[in-house]
């Protein structure tokens, strides 16, 4: 069997964790997800199954006839005895709920996936004239309040760069751990910061990816497209640095090629990564939570502020709609237009 690269073995993986997921479900619902492989991504399909299965569950805690059933007995015409107030009443539900001793919250995004799923689902089903109502679509999608970009001005990217390397208000304990890791964690938090890659795209980079001729890294995007992002002479020299130190160490079994390696000697995961950035985060920017996602919008912010280009950013960034862009970054063209008001004098004073 050849060796899986980071895309394909997320692939894999979501697949096994969707055949498990579709077992708990209605028996009907596998049709369903036969319907959509090959329009739809398996980390999607994923999605879908763990949002159905939390619709089922409100199902059986809210409705006399799916109390009386196992979840995977329930059968396709109760699809037709739900109303849009059911759904309607499943939205209030899931603002908090609490499922097997955890709390679970839901902002009005989350709502939003949730109902894009119903609609998909009951879609699939009056299209095959399997059902006769579709009541998702009578039901009006969760108004979308705009969030201000959260990103780090030019003085907290430079703390917070001095911090990775120095170390120096970490915990005692932690500077132990910081002589290990100084250098992978400043050339992924440098590399975060200097190209704008997605925390999934970073943990899927492999050594054999970094093509320092060009200064160029290849990714896979969302959906695995394959493309080639650039960096500059900050993001070189931390890579450089980190590679001449991961070159020295011997991976574990299936992490031979990854590029940034756990303590464990394993491929690191997007969770290690966030908590990295945060850890060092929280040093330089107390008011400000940051996360992998927000360096990205920090990278994003900055490129636009000196190219003005809102083209080349949605590409640099990945967007497929540059619409996508535009929404996030908004706020900043509004202060463009602002600053625009201060530059033209009418009469000199």
């Amino acid at each position: 069997m050849k060796n899986l690269n980071y895309h394909e073995q997320q692939i894999r993986e979501n697949e096994l964790k969707l055949r498990n997921v579709i077992r708990t479900l209605p028996s009907f619902c596998k049709e369903f997800f036969i319907g959509i492989e090959h329009t739809t991504s398996a980390r999607t399909k994923l999605a879908y199954a763990y949002d159905l299965r939390l619709f089922f569950n409100f199902l059986q805690e809210t409705n006399s006839s799916c109390k009386k059933m196992q979840m995977n007995e329930i059968p396709i015409n109760i699809l037709d005895k739900i109303t849009p107030m059911d759904i309607e009443e499943y939205l209030s539900y899931l603002k908090y709920y609490k499922k097997d001793g955890y709390e679970h919250s839901n902002d009005e995004r989350g709502k939003m996936r949730k109902l894009a799923t119903l609609r998909s689902f009951y879609n699939y089903y009056f299209k095959k004239e399997l059902i006769v109502k579709n009541p998702a679509v009578l039901v009006s999608m969760p108004k979308l309040h705009q969030k201000n970009i959260v990103r780090l001005d030019i003085d907290e990217v430079a703390r917070l760069l001095d911090e990775v390397e120095t170390g120096e208000l970490l915990t005692e304990k932690q500077k132990t751990y910081h002589k290990r890791t100084q250098r992978r964690d400043l050339a992924i938090i440098t590399l975060l910061l200097g190209t704008g890659i997605r925390v999934s795209e970073c943990v899927g980079i492999d050594i054999e990816d970094v093509d320092f001729k060009n200064n160029g890294i290849k990714i896979r995007r969302k959906g695995g497209n394959e493309v080639a992002i650039y960096f500059g002479e900050e993001v070189e020299e931390a890579l450089r640095n980190y590679l001449d130190e991961r070159l020295m160490i011997e991976a574990k079994e299936g992490s031979q090629n990854a590029l940034f390696l756990s303590m464990q000697n394993k491929r690191i995961n997007v969770r290690s990564v966030e908590n990295l950035v945060k850890k060092y985060s929280k040093l330089v920017t107390s008011l400000k939570n940051i996360s992998p996602h927000k360096l990205r919008s920090t990278y994003g912010t900055n490129l636009y502020h000196e190219t003005g280009d809102i083209y080349l950013v949605a590409d640099v960034l990945g967007h497929k709609d540059v619409n996508t862009t535009k929404k996030h970054y908004a706020a900043i063209e509004d202060e463009r237009r602002r600053m625009a008001a201060t530059k033209v004098k009418l009469r000199e004073k």
